[in-house]
């Protein structure tokens, strides 16, 4: 095994406890759904990671968090949280592959993994008779809800990421501190 594939499984492990770890903590006091804590994770991963590593911890994230803590919800939450949260991380490694700037990334990776959700939404109620609202209701409510938790990610993230970069954490994963 190579060493940057090593180096992509911890940084994706570690995204991946991360992304369970936050949401426990607020999901406590009541403010999971607000804040979005796991999607910090996953848009991180996609910063970071290569193409296949970013969409693992997109897609395990919240399909792990189901299995060991019982959030999101198994059904219907949690099949559109794995498509929007894998279109997220996916994304964001794509735009940043790409050298775009880190906000406008981070905007069209929010985006995307909405209108995603919403395409879930769709599916789900359409195939399967979940009980949930038209895409373009639910989408808007969750934007709407999240608004704290986007503001957090747009706060968040860009100094993150740079901060990273400056460490030279690249996409290939190369971890070296500048002396």
């Amino acid at each position: 095994m190579h060493n940057n594939t090593v180096k992509q499984m911890i940084l994706a492990g570690l995204m991946l406890a991360m992304g369970i770890v936050l949401p426990i903590t607020f999901h406590m006091v009541g403010l999971g759904s607000t804040f979005l804590p796991m999607h910090i994770p996953v848009l991180l991963a996609g910063f970071i990671l290569d193409l296949p590593f970013a969409l693992f911890v997109g897609a395990a994230t919240p399909l792990l968090s189901s299995i060991l803590t019982g959030m999101p919800p198994l059904f219907p939450v949690l099949p559109y949280m794995v498509f929007e949260l894998a279109t997220y991380a996916g994304v964001a490694s794509i735009l940043s592959r790409r050298k775009y700037n880190v906000y406008i990334s981070l905007l069209i990776s929010m985006l995307s993994g909405r209108i995603v959700a919403g395409l879930a939404v769709w599916v789900l109620a359409n195939l399967f008779a979940a009980n949930l609202p038209s895409p373009p209701v639910f989408v808007a409510s969750a934007v709407t809800k999240g608004l704290p938790g986007i503001a957090i990610q747009l706060i968040l993230l860009p100094p993150l990421v740079f901060l990273l970069n400056k460490a030279r954490l690249s996409k290939k994963g190369a971890l070296q501190v500048e002396r």
